[in-house]
C-alpha cells in the first residue's frame, strides 16, 4: 500500500482561487472558483489517497489540520500569491502530525526550489514543473534520489536537485479527473459567473506552444510542448461525466489551447455531438470559422478568450501572435455562428501607456462581448514578463496583492503610475457596462435566467473591491503629493 496521501488545495485568502487550475491565482471580485486539476491526475494513481479543495469547500486551516492528522504524506499546491500563508499551515500540520512527510509542488518551487527548501523547513522535497509521477513514486516508497523533477535537503541540510523528469505524453493513460470529482468534491461548490452552474471543467491536452510573456502555466508547469489526448478518451470521459453528474449544466475545457489544431478539434466534435452535450472552453483568435461552426454544432456555448489589448504593439510586446484585425474577423465569426464570448483583457503589459489603455478600452467595445474580465499585469516569477520588469527596475511590490488576497498593480512604468491603472480598470468596466447596449444584455439576461440573487450578491461583491481598491489608489496619489510636496521644500 502507498502512504496514506492528502492532496491539498490549501486554504487562504476568503474567496482566495489560488492553485492547482487557476492560471491567475488571486482573490476574485466575484466569488469564484475552479477545479484543482492537476491535483486530480496523482489523486487517481494513489490507494487510499484524498483530494482536499479547501476553498470553495470552506474548510478552514483548523479543520484542515485536523483531517491531516489521518495522513502519512501531504501534497500541497502552492502559489506566488499564497506562498507565506501555505509554509505557515505545513508547519503547522507537521506540528500536529510529525510522522508526515511534506511536498509543495506549483510555480513557485518550480522556479526558486533553494528558496522554497530554505524558507520553510518542514518540506521534505518540492516538484518541478510537472509531478503527477514524482509524487505516485515517493508515495510508494522510492527513494527520494531516485525521483526525477525534486529537489531536497540530504541528511548534510545540503540541497539535491535530481535531474528534470521527462514531461508527461501518453496522457490517455492517466486517471480521468471526472472521477476523482464524483470521489472527493461536491461540484455545487465550483462557480464561476459566465459559466452554467453546476459546472465542471477539465483538460483534453496539456502545454502550450504559444510564447506569451506573461502566461505563467507554460513557463512553469506544463511547458510550451503540446500534448494532447486521444478524442477516443476524452469522448467516453465526457458520456461517463454526463451519466455520472446528471444535475451539470455544462462541461468546461480548460485546455491553456484546447482548438490550436483544426483538425484534432473537428475530429473531437464529430465524437462529442451524440452526447447531447453542453460545453465551452477557452480559444485563441486565430481559430477559424470551420472550427467554430464545428464547435457550435457539437454543444460548445461559449470561448474565454485572451484578447489581453487592442494596441498592436502590446500584442507584439508580449508575443501575443495575434492581431487586433484578426481579433475582430474572429468575434464577427462567433457573432454570426451564435457562439458567446467571454473576453479578458489586461492593463499594465509591457509598453502599455495612457493612450494604449484607452486604445484597448475602445477596442473592447467595438468587439461587443457578451462579458468581460479586466485584470492588472501581474508579473510572475518564472516568466519572460516578470525577467523584463525585475530588470528595468518596474517592479513596486513583490506580493501583487492588497493583504486580503486581491490583485493590486505592482508594476509602474515611467508616465503610468500603479493608481493611474488601478483607476482605470474601474474605468474600463465602466465604459464598457453602463452602455445601454451592454447595460440592457445584462438585465435582460437577468429576467431571463431569474438569476437575481446571484447577480446581485456578484455586483454587491465587486463594488465592495472596487471601493476598497479606489481608497489604496487615492491613498497612493496623496502619498506622492506629498512626497512631490517634500521634494520642492527641500529644493527651496
Amino acid at each position: 500500500m502507498p502512504l496514506k496521501t492528502l492532496l491539498l488545495n490549501p486554504p487562504s485568502f476568503e474567496n482566495f482561487d489560488g492553485g492547482a487550475s487557476s492560471r491567475w491565482p488571486a482573490t476574485r471580485e466575484i466569488e469564484s472558483y475552479w477545479y484543482p486539476v492537476w491535483l486530480a491526475y496523482p489523486a487517481g494513481m494513489l490507494e487510499g489517497s484524498k483530494l482536499l479543495d479547501a476553498p470553495p469547500h470552506h474548510v478552514s486551516a483548523e479543520q484542515t489540520i485536523e483531517i491531516a492528522k489521518d495522513f502519512e504524506f501531504l501534497v500541497l499546491f502552492t502559489s506566488t500569491v499564497g506562498w507565506a500563508g501555505d509554509h505557515g499551515l505545513a508547519r503547522a500540520i507537521k506540528q500536529a502530525n510529525p510522522t508526515i512527510k511534506i511536498c509543495f509542488v506549483g510555480p513557485p518551487v518550480t522556479t526558486d526550489p533553494d528558496r522554497a527548501l530554505n524558507e520553510c523547513e518542514v518540506l521534505d522535497f518540492v516538484c518541478r514543473r510537472e509531478f503527477d509521477f514524482s509524487v505516485v513514486e515517493f508515495a510508494n516508497g522510492k527513494p527520494r534520489n531516485e525521483i526525477l523533477g525534486i529537489s531536497y535537503k540530504d541528511a548534510d541540510g545540503v540541497i539535491q536537485h535530481t535531474a528534470d523528469r521527462p514531461q508527461v505524453e501518453d496522457l490517455d493513460a492517466m486517471p480521468w479527473a471526472t472521477k476523482i470529482y464524483a470521489r472527493d468534491m461536491d461540484v455545487t461548490r465550483y462557480n464561476v459567473p459566465f459559466l452554467l452552474h453546476p459546472y465542471i471543467s477539465l483538460y483534453s491536452t496539456r502545454g502550450c506552444p504559444a510564447q506569451c510573456t506573461f502566461c505563467l502555466w507554460p513557463q512553469t508547469l506544463s511547458g510550451h510542448a503540446w500534448r494532447k489526448r486521444s478524442t477516443d478518451d476524452v469522448a467516453a470521459e465526457m458520456a461517463w461525466a454526463k451519466q455520472n453528474f446528471p444535475d451539470v449544466k455544462e462541461f468546461f475545457f480548460d485546455d491553456d489551447t484546447f482548438n490550436i489544431q483544426k483538425v484534432r478539434t473537428i475530429e473531437l466534435c464529430e465524437k462529442l455531438k451524440p452526447l447531447g452535450i453542453t460545453w465551452s472552453c477557452t480559444s485563441r483568435v486565430t481559430t477559424d470559422r470551420d472550427t467554430l461552426k464545428a464547435m457550435k454544432e457539437a454543444g460548445c456555448r461559449l470561448l474565454i478568450v485572451g484578447f489581453e489589448s487592442g494596441d498592436p504593439q502590446i500584442l507584439k510586446n508580449i508575443k501575443k501572435g495575434a492581431t487586433v484585425e484578426r481579433a475582430r474577423d474572429f468575434v464577427k465569426d462567433c457573432h454570426d455562428l451564435g457562439l458567446i464570448i467571454h473576453a479578458d483583457f489586461i492593463l499594465g503589459l509591457p509598453g502599455e501607456t495612457k493612450e494604449s489603455i484607452w486604445n484597448t478600452i475602445n477596442f473592447a467595445k467595438q468587439l461587443d462581448c457578451e462579458t468581460i474580465q479586466v485584470s492588472v499585469a501581474h508579473a510572475y516569477p518564472g516568466t519572460e514578463f516578470y525577467d523584463y520588469a525585475k530588470r528595468n527596475d518596474f517592479i513596486t511590490n513583490e506580493n501583487m496583492e492588497d493583504g486580503g488576497g486581491h490583485q493590486m498593480a505592482h508594476i509602474e512604468y515611467p508616465g503610468l503610475p500603479t493608481e493611474y491603472v488601478m483607476e482605470m480598470v474601474h474605468k474600463f468596466y465602466d465604459e464598457y457596462y453602463f452602455r445601454p447596449k451592454a447595460a440592457f444584455r445584462v438585465v435582460w439576461k437577468a429576467i431571463v435566467n431569474r438569476d437575481v440573487p446571484r447577480l446581485y450578491v456578484e455586483a454587491k461583491s465587486f463594488m465592495k473591491l472596487r471601493a476598497q481598491r479606489n481608497k489604496a489608489a487615492r491613498a497612493k496619489k496623496e502619498e506622492n503629493a506629498l512626497k512631490q510636496q517634500e521634494s520642492v521644500s527641500m529644493n527651496a
